[in-house]
């Protein structure tokens, strides 16, 4: 049996609404809007009357996912919004944008934050770290000079 592909990554936030338009924003579509809830989602997740509403987010290319999750039961117990990029378990997210400037102006239109600095990585890539809605760390990369083509 084979690997098929990644899904999606989930992130929890309070404001669903500022997360859909901030990853809008970024240039995700929103793929669908629902609540969950049921002894299905009780049982996948481990939660007991678990009551959430999700948001799917796509990527332009259709093959990467983001959920969007808000809990409404049981209450969220852990906030892990301001860890800074060393800590254990969910890191970031990295997107590959067409121009990081154009991208970073949009974004900061919506509260995005640099973390760091941007930076260039020899002649490959610019690269920095943003905070996104509730702290979300976010990667954001442009390819730069000439790539590779495969044989």
């Amino acid at each position: 049996m084979a690997l098929k592909r990644m899904d999606n990554v989930g992130i929890v936030v309070e404001n669903i609404d500022a997360a859909i338009e901030f990853f809008t924003e970024l240039g995700l579509e929103l793929e669908g809007r629902a609540p969950i809830e049921g002894a299905w989602a009780d049982g996948v997740t481990g939660l007991p009357n678990m009551r959430v509403e999700i948001a799917m987010m796509r990527t332009p290319d259709g093959q990467g996912r983001i959920e969007i999750s808000r809990f409404l039961a049981p209450p969220v117990v852990a906030d892990h919004r301001s860890a800074p990029v060393n800590s254990l378990g969910y890191l970031r997210i990295m997107f590959t944008v067409d121009d990081i400037d154009a991208t970073l102006a949009r974004l900061g239109k919506r509260g995005a934050k640099l973390v760091g600095e941007l930076v260039q990585y020899q002649d490959s890539y610019r690269l920095c770290y943003i905070r996104g809605p509730e702290g979300i760390l976010i990667g954001l990369a442009q390819e730069i000079g000439q790539r590779r083509q495969p044989a």
